[in-house]
């Protein structure tokens, strides 16, 4: 008999809320595939309580470099806070480590060039660095995306994506929030980027965005409500709203086509019974509505999004030897389009895709060199322009 294949060997790089509950659950769920060795932590405590969820083989570190030099391991799970993502990617693709980090993947386009740079030559196969989007993972959105592609549901024509959370004071007490140098942005960058990744995925390319944002409530450096206007390459047109203001809680996407509106309303994961597909009148008065509808309603099986889905994706990847879903074009695209809305928001001009480049001040940071938003007042919650 062949010998077994050896497992990977994955280490965990921050060790909070998203590791215990997102990526040990996966790593855990393909055990038969893969090995968590390893995790890096500052925080001694909070390093030690993940161990003893992990299990006590599960060696600890408090630094990166040592943890790579000891350990070795194939697969680095990153989930600190966004201002780390950069070096930490590009340390670990630099030792040979297939790289699944947190979003946003780092802090501009910039820095998504430098992780881009460390990566393996396409025919070496890796390492290659992805992003935990896992909402376009699971059997509901692979079945919406394979209809569209096909022309199943007719031409896109009409989008609306709706990320509409709340968040509190207490929220952005934790120091890294809502401040652009750390975090990046607000919702446009640290919510909603989830869902708009879900549009690109469905609909492809984009060509232009227009937008607005403001700071209304919270007392942060960046945004906490952002909307846009998209068009698609395709030609098909959106609306995208980001909010941490909202007490009626609701990720959604919408897409209207010339046979069909497809619908997704959900939180923060889907499966097959939060997909809708309704029909348009042409189509339910045709002798084959009830085939058509049922084929668009019904995949083989229900696989809920997860960050176990994409693992399993990107473990297939590895095996293959190619690019997984999710890096290199992908990734920098929906960093490229949250980039362009905040350009379009400061600027108050249309931005195209592509023109965000080096030289560009959106290029190093999403706020570019424009000031902060003047503070709010009681009379006059001040935008973007």
């Amino acid at each position: 008999m062949p010998a077994a294949t050896p497992r990977l060997r994955a280490a965990v790089v921050g060790t909070g809320a998203i590791a215990t509950g997102g990526h040990l659950p996966a790593l855990e769920a393909h055990a038969d595939e893969v090995e968590t060795v390893a995790a890096v932590d500052v925080d001694a405590g909070r390093l030690d309580a993940f161990r003893a969820r992990a299990g006590e083989a599960v060696r600890g570190y408090t630094d990166l470099a040592l943890m790579l030099e000891r350990e070795r391991p194939d697969l680095v799970l990153i989930g600190t806070p966004p201002s780390l993502h950069r070096e930490q990617a590009v340390a670990a693709l630099r030792a040979g480590a297939w790289v699944l980090c947190e979003k946003p993947l780092c802090l501009s386009l910039a820095e998504c060039d430098e992780i881009a740079a460390a990566e393996g030559a396409e025919e070496d196969g890796g390492p290659y660095a992805t992003v935990f989007f896992q909402h376009r993972y699971g059997s509901g959105a692979a079945h919406a995306r394979e209809l569209l592609a096909s022309g199943a549901l007719g031409a896109p024509l009409v989008a609306h994506c709706q990320t509409t959370w709340y968040r509190d004071t207490a929220y952005y007490a934790v120091p890294w929030r809502g401040r652009w140098a750390t975090e990046g942005g607000g919702p446009t960058m640290g919510h909603g980027i989830h869902q708009t990744d879900l549009l690109l995925h469905l609909l492809g390319d984009w060509a232009e965005v227009r937008a607005m944002a403001g700071r209304l409530v919270h007392d942060v450096e960046s945004e906490d409500v952002s909307t846009a206007l998209v068009r698609f390459e395709s030609g098909a047109m959106a609306t995208v709203v980001n909010s941490v203001l909202s007490p009626h809680e609701v990720s959604r996407i919408r897409i209207d086509c010339s046979d069909a509106t497809v619908e997704l309303s959900h939180l923060y994961g889907h499966s097959n019974d939060d997909w809708v597909y309704t029909p348009a009148p042409h189509v339910a008065r045709a002798s084959d509505a009830a085939e058509r509808v049922r084929a668009w309603r019904t995949p083989a099986a229900d696989l809920p999004s997860s960050h176990t889905a994409q693992l399993a994706a990107v473990l297939a990847a590895r095996r293959a030897g190619v690019r997984p879903p999710g890096s290199g074009h992908e990734a920098r695209r929906t960093l490229e389009f949250t980039a362009a809305l905040y350009k379009a928001a400061f600027t108050g001009l249309p931005v195209r895709a592509g023109e965000i480049a080096p030289g560009d001040p959106h290029y190093t940071a999403m706020h570019g060199d424009h000031p902060e938003w003047a503070p709010r007042t009681p009379a006059n919650a001040k935008e973007s322009r």
